[in-house]
């Protein structure tokens, strides 16, 4: 068979045009299923908006549905400057006076100055180092010399005397140093300080914790010249200068002397714990933690509001475009709306307490739908009733309050059975469906415009084939008669 370079060049049809308009034809199907697609596609982001409002909402409701929230406790300072304070669950409500007078340090002691911080100290002969940690008593400290006279030493019994060893392949300033340092159970840091003069270079050990207990006693052994610069005893021999003393924390509580051997000060009020920073007075109240609470319940309420407007949003009509938002007239959304604010309508048993609507406590629904916060009311009633308050969120014993109640039925809705999950499971089968039907009518589609086409290429070669033979033949009688002729 003749063939054609293009359709229409034989017939002088324009069979392209026409080929076009058949499979525009044929396609009206697709644009009916795409069209189905398109808004089964909304939907189902739709839901997923709603979803995640849903579970923001759920979040703030399980957070507010906690009886330890309404039962935790903030301790405040007046000088935060001076310390701060945490207290637990357990501690009592008060005010208390508390005056710092003295902060935590640790002990450090500087050996004698020598010349070079690499020349060897002693003949290296094996030296044992050894040092323990406990509290100097009475006895007088000259400022001076930084030494103890008449004083004496009780030992940390908590605490295990620690052991490192000296020799010929460390016995320089910067060999003990970095002996020292290289033993993490020692209890002490040891660093080289400069001081400038003719013998600069002095070794200096700080213990690693604060506190009275932590003053230091070192015993050298083995070595002459190293105990000579290292042997330091509270109660006799004291080769080192203290140049800061192990102190305790001082402060007083209500005029009640307390210590601690850091700036951690735990147990001077009953569950509560005290870090302080500087020297000075504070007045520090332990009471009921109501911003925390009042923070929960506007989350909450945020988070409703958040709903409310996603809900409004996707069920709105445009009527200038005259086009309605994906799930106007929705049945299972509005169901959800109904359920929701029902729960937080119903009144609360009342329980040890007046309060059984969120009105009592400055929570209203306005013209619009949304939740609205009176803070002025709010504020009052966490101050004056906190155990209704709670009451009316978490519940009682066997009974759950607004908070309780909404995680509850938002679970309900959510799970693997819920109200959502059905629908949105609906959803993608019908997506699945159309998918389908379209990829089936779409090959359906080009069979049948690939047969037209076949047809319409084998019309256009038969035109050819008849244009040719009519143009021989009219040839053919115009020569016959010019012959007659």
């Amino acid at each position: 068979m003749a063939s054609v370079s293009s359709l229409g060049i034989g017939s002088g049809l324009d069979l392209n045009a026409l080929l076009a308009n058949l499979r525009s034809a044929e396609q009206a199907p697709l644009v009916a299923l795409q069209q189905q697609q398109r808004s089964y596609t909304a939907k189902l982001s739709a839901y997923g908006q709603i979803n995640s409002a849903l579970s923001t909402l759920q979040s703030a409701a399980t957070a507010l549905a906690k009886p330890a929230l309404f039962q935790g406790l903030k301790a405040g300072s007046s000088a935060a400057d001076v310390l701060t304070a945490k207290a637990a669950a357990t501690a009592a409500s008060g005010s208390y006076s508390v005056n710092v007078t003295a902060l935590a340090q640790a002990q450090s002691l500087a050996a004698t100055g020598v010349a070079s911080t690499t020349a060897a100290i002693g003949a290296g002969a094996a030296t044992t180092l050894t040092i323990d940690f406990g509290t100097i008593t009475g006895g007088v400290l000259d400022p001076v010399s930084g030494q103890y006279s008449g004083a004496g030493f009780s030992a940390d019994s908590t605490r295990t005397a620690t052991s490192i060893t000296l020799d010929a392949s460390n016995n320089s300033l910067a060999g003990i140093r970095d002996a020292i340092n290289a033993n993490a159970d020692i209890g002490v840091t040891a660093s080289i300080v400069n001081d400038g003069s003719a013998t600069p270079n002095r070794l200096v050990l700080t213990s690693k914790q604060t506190g009275e207990a932590s003053s230091m006693r070192i015993a050298v052994s083995g070595d002459a010249a190293l105990s000579d610069l290292l042997a330091h005893d509270p109660t006799a021999t004291q080769r080192l200068q203290q140049t800061v003393s192990a102190q305790n924390t001082s402060l007083s509580v209500n005029g009640i002397a307390i210590t601690s051997a850091t700036q951690t000060v735990e147990g001077a009020i009953s569950d509560v714990t005290l870090t302080v920073a500087k020297v000075g007075s504070s007045t520090l109240t332990v009471q009921n933690d109501t911003a925390s609470v009042q923070a929960a319940i506007t989350t909450f309420v945020n988070a409703y509001n958040g709903l409310h407007n996603a809900a409004s949003k996707l069920t709105a009509f445009d009527a200038d475009n005259k086009s309605a938002a994906a799930l106007l007239g929705d049945s299972t959304l509005r169901g959800i709306q109904v359920r929701i604010r029902s729960t937080l309508t119903v009144a609360q048993p009342p329980g040890d307490s007046s309060l059984t609507m969120l009105s009592h406590i400055g929570i209203a629904f306005q013209k619009d739908g949304t939740l609205a916060i009176d803070s002025a009311k709010l504020t009052t009633a966490l101050g004056s009733q906190l155990g209704g308050v709670a009451q009316l969120f978490s519940g009682s014993a066997g009974t759950g309050g607004y908070a309780s109640q909404m995680a509850s039925l938002i679970t309900g809705m959510t799970d693997d059975n819920g109200t959502l999950t059905a629908v949105t499971k609906g959803i993608n089968t019908t997506l699945d469906t159309l998918g389908k039907q379209y990829t089936a009518t779409s090959e359906r589609v080009d069979a049948t415009v690939a047969r037209y086409k076949a047809q319409f290429t084998q019309l256009d070669v038969m035109m050819s084939t008849m244009n040719r033979t009519s143009a021989y033949l009219t040839q053919q009688f115009e020569s016959m008669s010019n012959n007659s002729k």
